[in-house]
């Protein structure tokens, strides 16, 4: 067979890293810290209402294409408890739709909204998909880095970088904040300055809030509550981070009525539907009191401060994420300046499995020096992660 099984676009986005990086872990006994999901369950209380869901037979068969009712008017009611104070607020019937998790509603928001040739500006660094989706609808994808600060410690989106990168081309802006892998919590400045120029320019944004929940300083701001944004936002939300039921795959999309309708019509053609006993469990999570909140939060941010004074003990230039539970190192103080290499050694060096960050650029130079760790762990692992790092210490 002369033509390749998979398609060429496609295939330069494989993320094969992840899975190389997981093998190295169990075969050298290294602790991974590489991918970003949880080492303990969420709460008891919603796998219980799982379980419940299962056995009353709620959801084992098809459920209604948009999600379930329970589960929508959650979302609607998490925006209002949350957001209703920035005036943000949805209704469950028409402006809300139950995904396969936030990566579904991505691909499913990019295949609705673009046409073939249509440009996508995305902050770079970026979560893998966003790439791979762009592609599948027909985009040319558009990136504008996120530079690190190594005296704030911390990345900074350069706003006039932005406007440069609109043309009579683009179509949307991706957002991710809080930002996936920097960590970075885009200010209420930044915002309103990317809301005044979708708005001049007439453009659609698609904003991944995944770790809206899991921010430590700053605070978060959905765009859908900046002036002239609510009708041109498709925001995504998920529960896998939030209640560290990452595999479940329940994620959701609000927007307007028009925009939901669109990006239902592409969503129907990829799962249909899923994740229906879950759906049950996860409207009820929704509902967890304050305190689920701000002690998922409290427990990160402490878990954030161990990893990060343990890397930094070991010689690595630490930015210190403000939301997510990921931390980006620059490697350079140790010697080195390829983050490849770094990452594929040093589980047999010390014990510690890592993501090079250039796998997440599109300019690889751009983040050939940087490595990325989740502290989405249990704090003794976290404890036994540092002991092991410090051996690299200059």
């Amino acid at each position: 067979m002369d033509r390749p099984l998979l398609n060429r676009r496609l295939a330069e986005f494989g993320t094969t890293i992840f899975a190389e990086m997981s093998a190295l872990a169990v075969r050298t006994g290294a602790i991974n810290l590489g991918q970003g999901f949880p080492d303990t369950d969420g709460p008891e209380e919603v796998r219980e209402a799982a379980v419940r869901a299962l056995r009353d037979g709620r959801g084992n068969q098809y459920p209604p294409g948009p999600g379930i009712p329970e589960l929508r008017t959650a979302v609607a009611a998490h925006q209002e408890r949350f957001y209703g104070h920035l005036g943000v607020s949805c209704d469950p019937d028409t402006e809300v739709l139950v995904t396969a998790g936030a990566t579904e509603a991505i691909a499913a928001s990019l295949l609705a909204l673009l046409e073939p040739g249509d440009e996508v500006i995305a902050l770079e660094p970026y979560y893998d998909s966003y790439a791979a989706c762009i592609a599948m609808a027909g985009g040319t994808r558009v990136p504008v880095t996120l530079r690190p600060d190594p005296e704030s410690g911390s990345y900074a989106l350069d706003l006039d970088e932005l406007r440069d990168a609109v043309t009579d081309r683009t179509r949307l802006i991706l957002l991710n904040t809080p930002h996936n892998p920097t960590g970075t919590v885009l200010t209420r400045d930044a915002l309103a300055e990317v809301a005044r120029l979708a708005c001049e320019r007439e453009l659609l944004v698609i904003t991944d809030e995944v770790y809206e929940h899991l921010v430590f300083e700053g605070e978060h701001l959905p765009l859908a509550s900046f002036p002239g944004m609510r009708e041109r936002t498709v925001t995504i939300g998920s529960a896998g981070k939030t209640f560290s039921f990452t595999g479940w795959k329940v994620g959701w999309v609000t927007a307007t009525p028009e925009l939901v309708g669109a990006v239902r019509s592409a969503k129907q053609f990829l799962t249909y539907v899923s994740a229906g006993p879950f759906q049950y469990a996860v409207a009820e999570a929704l509902a967890l009191p304050d305190s689920y909140y701000t002690g998922l939060r409290d427990d990160l941010r402490a878990k954030r401060d161990i990893l990060a004074t343990g890397l930094t003990d070991a010689g690595f230039q630490v930015f210190r994420p403000s939301g997510t539970y990921f931390i980006t190192t620059d490697i350079r103080p140790l010697g080195f300046d390829d983050g490849f290499a770094f990452c594929r050694t040093l589980p047999e060096r010390a014990g510690v499995v890592a993501i090079p960050n250039a796998v997440f650029y599109d300019h690889q130079d751009q983040g050939a020096p940087f490595v990325r760790f989740a502290f989405c762990k249990r704090t003794d692992v976290l404890n036994e992660a540092v002991t092991r790092l410090k051996q690299l210490a200059p």
